[in-house]
């Protein structure tokens, strides 16, 4: 298992903690962060109650690591890898991947470095290649850029979320929170 997998695991035993079925959470029922649609589709049946962490760690491992290639990304960049598993488990794997591109597009002086991805929230071979040429032309003051572009994307989002649905509010400090200080 990756590095990165295992220490954004740890880290969301702390952030997401067990069960939880609060009726103003738009994540609806959960356990472990995993919500019951996600559990269902991955073959859980069990009540959500007795889902373990393992068991959520397999279904993260595959739906939220896997799947959209976040994976293919950790080779490329670890903290961006680790940045967008946890960014895609708390607002969706094509959400995260989405504010990637867009902030790939934005750093590529008018397609002059590599040409404009397609914001679509699939990290595929062009968005890597994209990723790839912006961090070796910008070295490390680039990596941290994009990195901190990345977080305020995502603080951003939490803002328009809790803006368009005010019971979100109640919300809006952990989850800004866990983009800026996290």
């Amino acid at each position: 298992m990756s590095q990165t997998f295992d220490t954004v695991m740890d880290r969301l035993k702390l952030i997401e903690g067990g069960y939880s079925n609060d009726p103003v959470d738009n994540g609806g029922e959960t356990n472990h962060g995993i919500t019951v649609a996600v559990a269902r589709a991955f073959g859980y049946r069990g009540e959500m109650r007795a889902l373990t962490l393992e068991q959520a760690r397999v279904i993260y491992k595959a739906r939220y690591w896997s799947q959209p290639g976040f994976d293919r990304i950790d080779e490329i960049d670890p903290e961006i890898a680790a940045w967008l598993l946890d960014t895609g488990i708390n607002m969706g794997t094509g959400a995260a991947g989405k504010l990637l591109q867009r902030a790939l597009n934005v750093l590529n002086d008018k397609g002059a470095r590599y040409p404009d991805l397609t914001v679509d929230g699939a990290c595929g071979a062009m968005t890597r290649q994209a990723m790839t040429v912006f961090l070796s032309g910008r070295g490390v003051e680039g990596r941290k850029l994009l990195s901190r572009l990345l977080s305020a994307l995502q603080a951003s989002r939490y803002v328009e979320i809790a803006e368009g649905n005010p019971s979100q509010e109640r919300f809006a400090y952990g989850w800004v929170k866990r983009a800026l200080l996290a």
